[in-house]
């Protein structure tokens, strides 16, 4: 079976493909006639696609994250590679395909990838740091196991969270080492603590989002994790106004940087700013590392990557 990334312009292809996203949408024709604007992807990348003869039994019959198996070939539509189907159909169990067979996930072990940041909050030295967030990861470690980090940002995949915590939290060691003035408790607590109840922001399955729950919309992962850090301190009975708390809560509000991208404050602690760049970092290279992955090895040019300001990546020779 061709995979995905393997797939370039002008190719006629028949696979098996998770049905990532579908919508019926209609055409500028008169009269106006349904069709089908999809994602397909597998474990190697995904692509747009649209199914134009689409019947009243389509409609009935295809919906969001089921395999299908598709014929189709390979289009350039304003310099981007999409499919267009010619044929579809659900799996049947006679083509011996399973869906964990077509989804993508973080390169280490989701058990191994827990239990590295668990080691990380045993690691912190103050008790009080240390308490509050393990308070906060107990909230969401059974989802930790299989969540993604975004809905397609970065570390989009299964168990993709976990995996950008770890990261981060190999770019924060080398950091402190680096800078010793920096507060490795601080540095280990908000790289845990930043992204932690994504999992509460999203609804995913497989580590594939397919909305944002109500607090997700109404309040967001942010101003969830500062409420989750009030939380511990009241059940903990620690004091809500001391350095310690409210220098978590700052980590966490302000580890966006600007009001434009979430956070209602800027970084003004040495490890906030740390954690901020920190995070930059790991999310803006594993988007890189992503687009290389996904993208056939003969095209020199990623798709545009949106968060690298729409720039596409020049893969280099040799």
């Amino acid at each position: 079976m061709t995979l995905m990334k393997q797939l370039t312009a002008n190719d006629e292809f028949v696979g098996y493909y998770l049905l990532k996203e579908l919508e019926v949408k209609q055409t500028n024709g008169t009269p106006p006639k349904d069709y089908f604007d999809i994602v397909l992807c597998d474990a190697s990348g995904q692509m747009s696609a649209k199914y134009w003869d689409v019947t009243p039994t389509d409609k009935e019959t295809f919906f969001p994250m089921e395999l299908v198996k598709v014929q189709g070939i390979v289009q350039t539509y304003r310099e981007r590679l999409q499919v267009k189907v010619f044929r579809i159909r659900k799996v049947t169990p006679e083509d011996g395909v399973t869906l964990t067979d077509f989804i993508r996930s973080a390169p280490i072990r989701p058990v191994d990838l827990v239990h590295m940041i668990k080691q990380a909050i045993h690691s912190i030295t103050d008790e009080e740091i240390r308490t509050v967030v393990s308070f906060c990861v107990a909230k969401v470690e059974e989802k930790l196991m299989h969540y993604p980090a975004a809905k397609t940002h970065h570390h989009a995949y299964f168990a993709g969270l976990a995996y950008h915590i770890v990261r981060m939290l190999e770019i924060g060691e080398f950091i402190c080492k680096q800078r010793p003035f920096l507060n490795p408790d601080y540095i280990k607590a908000g790289i845990i603590l930043h992204d932690i109840a994504k999992p509460e922001e999203m609804i995913a399955q497989l580590g594939i989002v397919s909305d944002y729950s109500v607090q997700g919309k109404l309040i967001g992962h942010i101003s969830m994790v500062s409420n989750w850090i009030t939380e511990a301190a009241i059940r903990c009975e620690y004091d809500l106004q001391s350095e310690k708390i409210i220098g978590l809560q700052h980590l966490v509000l302000s580890h966006h940087n600007l009001g434009e991208w979430g956070s209602p404050v800027q970084p003004q602690m040495a490890e906030a700013v740390a954690l901020h760049h920190i995070d930059a970092m790991d999310a803006k290279l594993q988007m890189v590392e992503d687009a290389l992955d996904t993208t056939p090895e003969t095209e020199p040019w990623t798709p545009m990557i949106r968060g690298l300001e729409n720039k596409a990546i020049y893969r280099l020779k040799g």
